[in-house]
């Protein structure tokens, strides 16, 4: 085999494994989202337009529930007595400080969480700012 075809040839087996991870990188709709992924921001977010920035923390607070910091400008998107929040069967919940899911968010990929809202509009969970 010439040197070019073997090069074109390991080029496209690289190109297909890193596909495949790619792919398997991603494939995590339903399963929860551990403390340490989720840490960081998330934009929250509603008809297409964001509303404000949550930071989710990888740290537990004095209630049992993961840190979560959520700035007023969130205004009545949120529920009122959030206290933090926790790792679902298929995603994750905001909590208040009772540890009662106060709204429940699906995992829809890596960086997406959706929340089903029964008046029709959806809320989302977009990783990073």
């Amino acid at each position: 085999m010439s040197p070019p075809i073997r090069a074109a040839g390991l080029a496209a087996a690289v190109l297909l494994l890193a596909g495949g991870v790619a792919v398997a990188a991603d494939e995590e709709a339903g399963v929860p989202l551990a403390p340490g992924e989720a840490a960081g921001a998330w934009t929250l977010e509603t008809q297409g337009r964001a509303i404000c920035v949550l930071k989710l923390g990888a740290e537990k607070t004095k209630a049992g529930a993961y840190r979560l910091d959520a700035p007023a400008s969130c205004g009545d998107a949120l529920p009122a007595g959030l206290a933090g929040w926790s790792p679902s069967d298929h995603g994750m919940n905001l909590v208040g400080a009772d540890g009662r899911t106060l709204l429940g968010f699906g995992r829809w990929s890596n960086s997406l969480l959706v929340s089903h809202q029964t008046s029709g509009v959806d809320i989302q969970l977009r990783r990073g700012t």
